[in-house]
């Protein structure tokens, strides 16, 4: 388990991180979103020790991180940092060798990594010659071609194309299956939602919600119910202990102040024609975190 107790980091007099706490566990697959300059680089770069924080810690396992164990880590960085003139199978074996594998070893991670994200075919061809999506993937590689034990990836997903989101989606998936702690960031919050366990919500290099999605839902949500009628629902603009959020002819979006007054408007619906569908309209993250960090 990889666990950040109080980590501040301040550049000059801008405050970049502000006492920044939260789990990624073992197996689980925790979701790092905010805006830009929210802090998200900033504590990945701690993490991976490329950055001093001011205070606080990191820790793996309930230790200190050391250099050694950060070995065992993977990590992809938001800019692309692969040497453009080698090609693809020199390149990701020679990164798998850097980190202690035989060259036998490395070839075979290498070659069954790089099939999986779709790049068997483009093994002999250079960094550079890849189309930028390609990039991303042979990115990705080379952060797990080691099989690490822990992983943080920034913006794994940007660029990539709808197949090849669900490609990284499955190598990501089984490296949490294997045990690993896998921490992302991204700005693609349904991938998110979809894909992650946890989620951790940062604003202005603070911590402003984290947990599993039902739980932020639970704390953060606004519980609003969908209608949808086969007559003219405008009639709910005046019930009472009704806010209507979003109206079209029979369809509505709904809050009720209470269970008394949703069951009122589910009564008053079937009095006043067919009912084709009443259902509590879920929470996406995308509200939740304009919600947190307004």
């Amino acid at each position: 388990m990889l666990e950040l107790h109080d980590v501040t980091k301040r550049y000059g007099e801008r405050l970049a991180l502000d006492a920044v706490a939260f789990t990624v566990g073992d197996g689980r697959l925790t979701g790092f979103v905010g805006g830009n300059g929210a802090g998200k680089t900033t504590t990945m770069r701690i993490i991976l020790g490329v950055l001093a924080a001011d205070r606080g810690t990191v820790t793996l396992d309930g230790r200190h991180v050391t250099e050694a164990d950060r070995r065992r880590f993977g990590y992809m960085p938001e800019e692309r940092g692969l040497y453009p003139k080698m090609r693809v199978l020199e390149q990701t074996v020679y990164l798998a060798r850097l980190h202690g594998w035989t060259p036998a070893a490395a070839r075979r991670n290498a070659l069954e990594l790089l099939d999986r994200l779709g790049l068997g075919e483009r093994t002999n061809d250079t960094i550079e010659s890849l189309s930028l999506g390609n990039q991303q993937r042979a990115q990705i590689a080379a952060a797990l071609v080691h099989r690490p034990e822990v992983l943080v990836l920034d913006e794994p997903f940007s660029g990539l194309d709808p197949m090849a989101v669900e490609t990284v989606q499955s190598v990501l998936s089984d490296a949490a299956a294997s045990g690993a702690p896998v921490l992302f960031s991204s700005h693609q919050l349904d991938i998110v939602e979809r894909l992650c366990d946890d989620l951790v919500i940062i604003a202005d290099g603070r911590i402003r919600a984290a947990g599993t999605g039902d739980e932020l839902r639970a704390e953060h949500g606004t519980e609003r119910w969908e209608l949808l009628m086969s007559g003219d629902a405008g009639w709910l603009r005046q019930a009472p202990g009704i806010r209507v959020d979003a109206f079209d002819g029979g369809w509505a979006v709904f809050e009720a102040e209470s269970d008394a007054a949703r069951q009122a408007v589910l009564s008053e619906a079937v009095a006043r024609g067919e009912v084709v569908s009443f259902t509590r309209e879920h929470t996406t993250l995308a509200q939740i975190f304009k919600e947190v960090v307004r």
